[in-house]
């Protein structure tokens, strides 16, 4: 079996390591669940590459995405459930129906009438996908209905967070203003305080849960991804706290050995570093 730039023989090779007897062990004991982890990771290391700017990451982890697509799409095979081939139409078939301006005859849309004709053909498409698990005996989702309906559960929880609010603002359930959303972020604030001089910890955990929600929404109404947001600050934390190691390893010391003021001290060193670079470039 050698390399190839063609899918086929990317769909070849998965057969191959699925195939009993001659396959490979872990491959073969693998199902939709095991393998669902996996597929999230790849996701999250494809975004990563990008977030680096690393290109040549970027081609390996899309290489290892589309594994994960061609792993799903063979155990689904195997059950005789759909195949690859009818993925790849699944999704040619919905952007071609999803862009009638593009390849149908509705030309010259405004952006606002794409998005009215964007949430038309999404409903529709919902409609025929009950359709569909009822004519095949499947149940139905009772928790997928409604303004909310569609938002997956496995989403993080900030993204989910933050399409269940967006989800909620197209019926007017929405504060007008981000400054609002910080009063609710202060009020919050206040009850996690309140939660703590009573120590309970299911209030405390319930108020911390509650102040992170607002927070998701306050991203949403000045158009940032509060993941996004997030990833940031935990970069920026892992680069100034190794700078706090670089500086006490530069003294033969260890950030252990060190006391809550110096590392204090050391933070605040490192921010200062870091602004003044900022100023200067």
């Amino acid at each position: 079996m050698k390399p190839s730039r063609d899918i086929a023989r990317l769909i070849e090779i998965m057969a191959a390591l699925r195939t009993p007897g001659t396959g490979c062990p872990w491959d073969l004991e693998q199902d939709f669940a095991s393998i669902a982890p996996y597929t999230i990771e790849e996701a999250y290391e494809v975004a990563d590459a990008i977030a680096r700017g690393d290109k040549i990451d970027l081609k390996d982890e899309l290489g290892d995405l589309l594994l994960q697509v061609v792993f799903h799409s063979r155990m689904a095979e195997e059950e005789g459930a759909f195949a690859f081939a009818d993925v790849v139409e699944a999704i040619t078939s919905k952007l071609i129906r999803r862009h009638p301006h593009v390849f149908g005859e509705a030309r010259d849309l405004s952006p606002a009438e794409v998005k009215a004709l964007w949430h038309r053909i999404k409903a529709q498409e919902k409609a025929d996908k009950a359709a569909a698990h009822r004519a095949a005996g499947l149940p139905e989702v009772s928790e997928d209905r409604g303004v909310l309906a569609g938002v997956p559960h496995t989403l993080p929880a900030l993204t989910r967070a933050w399409k269940l609010q967006a989800k909620a603002s197209t019926v007017g359930f929405d504060w007008n203003d981000a400054r609002l959303v910080l009063d609710k972020i202060r009020e919050e604030t206040a009850e996690i305080d309140e939660a703590l001089a009573g120590g309970n910890k299911e209030a405390i955990r319930e108020e911390i849960g509650d102040l992170l929600f607002v927070v998701a929404n306050l991203a949403r109404h000045v158009d940032a991804d509060p993941e996004g947001c997030l990833n940031a600050a935990n970069t920026k934390f892992e680069r100034r706290f190794r700078g706090i190691e670089d500086a006490l390893a530069a003294e033969g010391r260890d950030a252990k050995d060190a006391t809550l003021d110096e590392l204090e001290a050391l933070w605040q060193a490192v921010k200062r570093t870091e602004k003044a670079k900022v100023s200067a470039g």
